[in-house]
C-alpha cells in the first residue's frame, strides 16, 4: 500500500514557500488524499474490475477510428477533441487506484505526448485540422475546451506521482492562456468552453496552491468573466424552469462554477446561486435519482425524459469538488443519491455497452425516437456501443474511480473525514506512525459501518476524524471503543482523540421508508440513499446493426415480461411503514455485485392495483395519471383502480434495475 503524509495535502514543496508568504489563502474545507492512496473494496472493487476488463481498458480496441493510435493527442491526424483526453480523464486514477501497471502504461503514452507537446509560446495538444471525415472530430483542433479535460489528467497524474514537470508545464501554459484570451476568447473555436471554464478554473487554482503565483488569480477573474455567467443565471433568471434552456451536461459541469469562483472571491451570492439552481431544478426538471431531465437540451421533469450519462458523471465530478471546497453534507447527500441510483444503471453488467439516455420511468428499450429532444437515428435509449452520440462513450470511465478517490479527504487539522460511505481501505503516515484505515460496510445497502484503526502495537497516534451524518436518516448513533454517542442527521461529526492499534468506530445510519412528491404529483419511494422502483421482469434481445450506420455492430433492446403500470395505494403516502415489507436477503447482502435484479438484496414489498388506462405510447409510459390533492378526493369518487383490486408487487433499488416505474401515481380512494 501507498504510504501518504496528510499534512502534505495542505502544503508546497519547500523550494515555493517564499512564493507563498503573502499569497491569498484559498476557501476550501478538504483536500484529497493522493491519487491512489484509497483502494476499494466489496462491491467497489467489484465494479472498478469489471469496468477495467469491460470497456475502460479496451476502449482503444473497441474504438480503434477515434481513441486509437491515430488520436491527435498521440501525435496522429485523427480525432483531434474532446474524446481521446475524456477517456484519459477515467483510465488514469483507474489505472493508480487498481495499481495496474498495464492500464499505467497505458495513460503515460498520453501523458509523455501531451508534456512534449508543448510549445515556446506554452500552447500544447494538437494544433492543426485536418478534412471532414464521418464519425471524428478533425477540425478546432485550437480549441480550448479538450485542453481543459487534459489539464484535469495531468493534475491527476500529478497527485499519483508528484512528477515536477507537470507544475513547469502548467505554469507555462497558463501564463499563455493569460496572455492569449483577450484576443482568442474561450468561445473562439467553440461555444463549449464558455460553459465548462470552471474546469479550467480548477486547475489553476490547484497549481495557485501549489505555487502562489499572483497571476493565476488573474488568469481565474478573466475565465470568469469570459464564461457564462451561471451565477446571474442561477439567481436572476427563470431559465431552469424553461425547455432547451442551456444543453443538460454544460448545466451539470458549470452548476459548480460559481463556487469554484467563490473560493477565491467569497462573496455569499456565489453560494446562493448554487442553492438556488439546485432548488429550482428540483421543482421544474428534477428527478428522485438525482439528475433531471436533458435529452441532450434542459427538458423538464416528465420521466419519460432523457437523463444523459455524460450529465451524471459531470454531475458527480461537479459535486465532488464542491463538497470539497465547502464541506456541505448536502454535496454529499446528493453525490450518494446520483452514484447508488443513476449511475449503476445505464451500463450493462459486465460494463461492454452503456446507454445514452435513461428514464426515471422506464418501461421499453428500443429503437425509436421516443420523446427525447435529440435521438440519433433512434439509438438513443438502447444499450450499445456505439448509440446515441459517442461522447459518452470515452466519458463514463471517470465515475467511480473518482467517487472512489473522494471517498476520504485529509482536513486542515491534520485529520482525516469520511463524507460519502463504500467499502475501502486506505494507509497513512501520522505524526511518524504508520496507520491503516479500513470501511468495512455494505452501505448503501446497509447502514452499518465499521472503520477500524490499526497501526503498530504499542503505538498512538491523535487523529481527528470527521464523518458526515446523511440527512436521510434518524436515530443515528455512532459507537467509539464501546462508548456510544448520538449525533445529528445532517452535520459533520468530529471525533478527535487518541487512538491505538484495533480501535473500532461503528456508525449506525438507520434507514426508513419515506415517500416524496414528484411530476403529477405522483410519489417515489426512498430507503436510505437509495431510491426504489418497480422491479418488471426484462426481456433482453440481441439485434444486429447495419456497419453503414457506424453505431456498432449490436444493440441490446430490452422489453417488459410483466405488468409495469401500477398505483400505489392514497394511504401509502402518509404512513408507509404500515405497507411496506422490508426484505433483505442476508447472502445477496454479502456478495460484491448487487447491480443488477436478480442480485438485489433488498425488496421491498406493498400492495399496489393495474392503472388499465395507462399504456404504453410511442416507447415510453403514456401521460402519467395526475394524483388529485387529498383535499379534493371526497368531491371526486373517480379512482385509477376502478375494481379496488390490489396484488402484491416488489420494488428493488432503483440502481439494480434496466426497467422500472419510479414515479407513480395514487389510488385516490
Amino acid at each position: 500500500m501507498k504510504t501518504i503524509l496528510l499534512k502534505a495535502c495542505f502544503c508546497v514543496l519547500a523550494a515555493l514557500i517564499p512564493a507563498i508568504m503573502n499569497a491569498v489563502e484559498l476557501n476550501r474545507q478538504y483536500e484529497e488524499l493522493p491519487l491512489g492512496t484509497i483502494k476499494p473494496d466489496g462491491w467497489l472493487r467489484e465494479m472498478l474490475i469489471r469496468q477495467r476488463n469491460g470497456i475502460t481498458a479496451n476502449l482503444d480496441k473497441v474504438y480503434p477510428q477515434v481513441v486509437g493510435e491515430r488520436n491527435g493527442w498521440l501525435g496522429g491526424d485523427g480525432d483531434q477533441w474532446e474524446r481521446g483526453p475524456y477517456w484519459i480523464d477515467g483510465l488514469l486514477p483507474m489505472a493508480y487506484i487498481l495499481d495496474d501497471d498495464d492500464l499505467k502504461a497505458k495513460a503515460q503514452q498520453w501523458i509523455e505526448w501531451a508534456l512534449a507537446s508543448q510549445q515556446e509560446n506554452g500552447q500544447f495538444g494538437p494544433v492543426k485540422d485536418y478534412p471532414v471525415e464521418p464519425g471524428i472530430q478533425r477540425t478546432k483542433a485550437e480549441d480550448w475546451w479538450p485542453r481543459m479535460v487534459m489539464l484535469k489528467v495531468l493534475q491527476q497524474y500529478y497527485n499519483a506521482t508528484g512528477d515536477e514537470r507537470v507544475l513547469k508545464f502548467m505554469d507555462k501554459y497558463f501564463r499563455y492562456q493569460l496572455k492569449t484570451l483577450p484576443d482568442k476568447r474561450l468561445d473562439h473555436w467553440t461555444y463549449w468552453s464558455l460553459y465548462r471554464a470552471c474546469d479550467n478554473m480548477l486547475v489553476a487554482l490547484w497549481l495557485y496552491q501549489k505555487t502562489g503565483q499572483e497571476y493565476l488569480l488573474e488568469l481565474c477573474g478573466l475565465l470568469h468573466g469570459q464564461g457564462h455567467d451561471f451565477t446571474r443565471m442561477f439567481l436572476e433568471t427563470e431559465e431552469l424552469g424553461q425547455i432547451s434552456s442551456i444543453h443538460c451536461v454544460n448545466l451539470a459541469q458549470g452548476l459548480k462554477e460559481p463556487i469554484v469562483y467563490w473560493q477565491m472571491n467569497p462573496e455569499q451570492k456565489y453560494l446562493d446561486a448554487v442553492k438556488k439552481c439546485f432548488s429550482d431544478l428540483r421543482v421544474h426538471a428534477g428527478y428522485p435519482n438525482g439528475m433531471y431531465g436533458g435529452d441532450e437540451s434542459l427538458h423538464g421533469n416528465n420521466p419519460v425524459q432523457g437523463v444523459e450519462l455524460c450529465s451524471i458523471v459531470e454531475m458527480m465530478y461537479s459535486l465532488e469538488e464542491m463538497l470539497k471546497i465547502t464541506g456541505s453534507t448536502a454535496f454529499a447527500d446528493h453525490l450518494e443519491r446520483v452514484a447508488f441510483n443513476a449511475l449503476p444503471t445505464q451500463m450493462t453488467d459486465d460494463f461492454k455497452e452503456h446507454q445514452y439516455f435513461q428514464q426515471t420511468n422506464q418501461i421499453s428499450i428500443t429503437r425509436g425516437p421516443h420523446n427525447f429532444d435529440n435521438v440519433y437515428d433512434g439509438t438513443s435509449s438502447l444499450m450499445g456501443v456505439l448509440c446515441g452520440f459517442p461522447c459518452c462513450l470515452c466519458n463514463l470511465h471517470q465515475a467511480w474511480p473518482k467517487f472512489t478517490q473522494n471517498l476520504w479527504y485529509a482536513t486542515k487539522d491534520g485529520g482525516l473525514a469520511a463524507m460519502t460511505y463504500a467499502p475501502c481501505h486506505f494507509t497513512t503516515k501520522i505524526d511518524g506512525v504508520e496507520v491503516s484505515i479500513s470501511e468495512n460496510t455494505y452501505y448503501p445497502m446497509d447502514g452499518k459501518i465499521v472503520v477500524e484503526v490499526s497501526m503498530p502495537a504499542r503505538k498512538s497516534a491523535s487523529i481527528p476524524f470527521s464523518f458526515r451524518i446523511p440527512t436521510w436518516t434518524s436515530a443515528a448513533s455512532i459507537n467509539v471503543c464501546g462508548e456510544t454517542l448520538s449525533v445529528e442527521a445532517g452535520t459533520v461529526t468530529v471525533i478527535d482523540r487518541k487512538w491505538k492499534n484495533g480501535d473500532k468506530i461503528i456508525l449506525d445510519f438507520p434507514m426508513s421508508i419515506k415517500l416524496d412528491k414528484w411530476y403529477e404529483n405522483s410519489v417515489a419511494v426512498e430507503r436510505g440513499p437509495l431510491v426504489y422502483a418497480l422491479k418488471i421482469d426484462e426481456k433482453w434481445e440481441k439485434v444486429s446493426l447495419d456497419p453503414s450506420e457506424r453505431k456498432g455492430d449490436y444493440y441490446w433492446q430490452v422489453t417488459a415480461g410483466s405488468p409495469w403500470n401500477y398505483a400505489l395505494p392514497f394511504n401509502v403516502y402518509k404512513t408507509p411503514e404500515k405497507y411496506f415489507i422490508v426484505e433483505i436477503n442476508q447472502e445477496k447482502l454479502t456478495n460484491n455485485w448487487y447491480w443488477s435484479p436478480e442480485n438485489s438484496p433488498i425488496t421491498l414489498t406493498v400492495q399496489a392495483g393495474i392503472v388499465e388506462e395507462w399504456h404504453i405510447y410511442n416507447g415510453d409510459t403514456g401521460p402519467l395519471p395526475f394524483t388529485a390533492q387529498r383535499s379534493r378526493v371526497s368531491q371526486n369518487k373517480s379512482s385509477l383502480v376502478p375494481d379496488g383490486k390490489l396484488s402484491s408487487v416488489e420494488l428493488i433499488p432503483y440502481g439494480c434495475t434496466t426497467l422500472r416505474i419510479t414515479e407513480f401515481p395514487l389510488i385516490t380512494r
